[in-house]
């Protein structure tokens, strides 16, 4: 258990530094800024290379959200839930503590939004709570789906990771404008305690709609993965 929970810690912390950092440091940059698309892919190449470096250690969740959704459709015991989310948490809020100390080394380092998620007019594009909600959960349902499909028995092995990184950077080009992407809990809290103030108010929502689309993404699942 000790060297799952390290394995998440660390997976956790790269997709935080790596996605997140690559929004607060390198986004914008003058003149040669990556933009969403680059966003989207670095949040996607984090997951997909622990993935393969850490997933045969712990599974390879990195987000509260998944090991819920994994939970409810049986391939995780439930009573390893509560470590796994403290740990995940506590690998983004070091992850977002060093990324902190990266940007603020800048001269006029001004703290901004910092990579948090938000709606109304802390949405991106100015997106509405009922848009928000539905852009967490929807996507976050069919990540668990893809996640228990491609590391089912019945699919091609060895490519899960690809597949799982590839999936999460499609949610980022879809909802980057709606609410900066949560689709995980973790990823929003770490930002989140940094920015305080309008983000830990909306915080609640990146808990209750990610875990929620995954929920029903593993109970999706139970019913497509019943035997006819």
């Amino acid at each position: 258990m000790q060297k799952n929970l390290v394995a998440e810690f660390l997976g956790t912390f790269l997709l935080v530094f790596g996605g997140c950092g690559s929004a607060v440091l390198a986004a914008a940059f003058p003149d040669l800024g990556i933009g969403f698309a680059g966003v989207s892919l670095a949040f996607g190449l984090t997951v997909l290379t622990m993935a393969y470096a850490v997933g045969g250690v712990s599974g390879g969740h990195f987000n509260p959200a998944v090991s819920v959704g994994l939970a409810v459709a049986g391939r995780f015991p439930a009573g390893r839930l509560i470590p796994y989310i403290v740990v995940q948490v506590i690998g983004a809020i070091v992850a977002a503590a060093l990324l902190y100390i990266v940007a603020s080394g800048k001269a006029g380092f001004e703290l901004g939004g910092f990579a948090s998620n938000g709606y109304g007019e802390h949405s991106p594009g100015g997106y509405s709570l009922t848009s928000a909600l539905v852009i967490e959960v929807a996507p976050t349902l069919f990540f668990l789906i893809v996640i228990l499909g491609s590391a089912h028995g019945r699919a091609p092995t060895g490519f899960a990771p690809l597949a799982i990184g590839l999936a999460l950077t499609l949610i980022h080009l879809i909802s980057i404008p709606v609410t900066n992407t949560s689709v995980n809990p973790a990823r929003s809290t770490g930002q989140a305690l940094f920015v305080g103030g309008w983000a830990l108010q909306q915080l609640w929502l990146f808990w209750l709609a990610p875990i929620a689309g995954a929920a029903l993404g593993g109970l999706v699942w139970k019913l497509l993965d019943k035997d006819d």
